[in-house]
């Protein structure tokens, strides 16, 4: 049977905040299958602020995307076709397929996913490469201790709301910085923090500091700019700090120059950047956690969820404009397993 194929491909490279003229939606035909191919139906896709940086006209840790090409992005979603025996219609499955209804992919482009265990849109966040990364840096890089304080900045978001309750778990005390009163509340109840600050607050320097009580232990990165320079002065002696992103630059036209870089050395401090593809040995490990900890009841996941293919562009540019809480989806089509 012919199918038609919708995709959203990367028209214009923005020039600071992406609009919605970088983005084309597109109709081709689904190819036929080959030998050891499958057709996957893809239910949910992830938009994730690394996207932004793939979108440059220079490379940075990955090569950016070609204009006219198809979004990178991960998706979850269901076999409907198959000419691999190893990947049987009705499998459900997680890969980066990019934004499109349907995908062609071999089983080295897949990864299994137990519905059973836990909804398929967790393993795009929670229970997928989001956790993975929470994982990855602050077990790593951060290695706390029980009993020290755990500050993670975008809290209410996919990655640092899973470095909170990770933390917790490891007996640690979790400080989150989100953005307005709601979303602090918002990790506060819902991801167990024992406090969150608010940096759109005018008193946001008080509240973080009142917030460190003898200091910050880990500091997870995941904005940079003017939120990294308040936190230095705030950290204790020897403490390690991750940085897993930059959001807060990605959509800038000029660099931030950092101000209280001195800290690091009055601090002797450890500071990290990472990628998680770089860590792919440490994966198994993570995942086993990861789902221990949802078993348990110790990591909850939460979603925005935005429906249809052709809303995903917006999507992504609220995401990066803070819009969204916890992990930013677009709900592509209804299916077995998709909730």
């Amino acid at each position: 049977m012919s199918r038609t194929n919708r995709q959203i491909t990367y028209a214009k490279v923005p020039d600071g905040t992406p609009t919605l003229d970088c983005f084309a939606l597109v109709e081709n035909a689904v190819p036929d299958l080959q030998e050891g191919q499958v057709l996957v139906a893809n239910r949910f896709l992830s938009v994730d602020p690394y996207i932004r940086m793939r979108m440059e006209r220079r490379d940075s840790y990955a090569p950016v995307m070609t204009v006219g090409s198809t979004m990178v992005g991960r998706t979850a979603g269901e076999v409907i076709d198959s000419r691999c025996l190893d990947l049987p219609v009705g499998t459900h499955v997680v890969g980066r397929l990019g934004w499109q209804d349907y995908s062609v992919a071999t089983p080295s482009e897949l990864e299994r996913i137990d519905t059973a265990k836990a909804p398929m849109n967790a393993y795009l966040g929670a229970l997928g490469s989001t956790g993975i990364t929470a994982w990855v840096g602050l077990t790593q890089f951060g290695r706390p201790q029980a009993g020290e304080t755990v500050l993670v900045s975008a809290a209410a978001g996919a990655v640092g709301s899973v470095v909170g309750q990770l933390a917790k778990r490891l007996g640690c005390r979790a400080v989150g910085i989100a953005g307005g009163a709601e979303k602090c509340a918002f990790v506060r109840r819902e991801y167990r923090f024992d406090a969150c600050v608010d940096y759109k607050a005018p008193d946001f320097a008080e509240q973080l500091a009142a917030a460190a009580g003898e200091g910050y232990d880990v500091y997870f990165d995941n904005v940079g700019g003017p939120i990294f320079d308040a936190v230095l002065p705030l950290m204790r002696l020897f403490g390690r700090i991750p940085v897993c992103g930059l959001v807060s630059q990605y959509n800038a036209t000029e660099p931030y120059g950092v101000k209280n870089l001195r800290e690091v050395f009055n601090k002797r401090l450890t500071l990290r950047g990472f990628v998680l593809s770089d860590h792919k040995d440490l994966w198994p490990q993570a995942v086993a956690e990861l789902q221990a900890a949802y078993g348990d009841g110790s990591l909850v996941h939460r979603d925005t969820i935005t429906d249809g293919l052709e809303n995903a562009p917006q999507a992504f540019i609220d995401m990066l404009a803070g819009a969204s809480v916890g992990k930013q989806l677009v709900r592509i089509s209804a299916g077995e397993g998709a909730r």
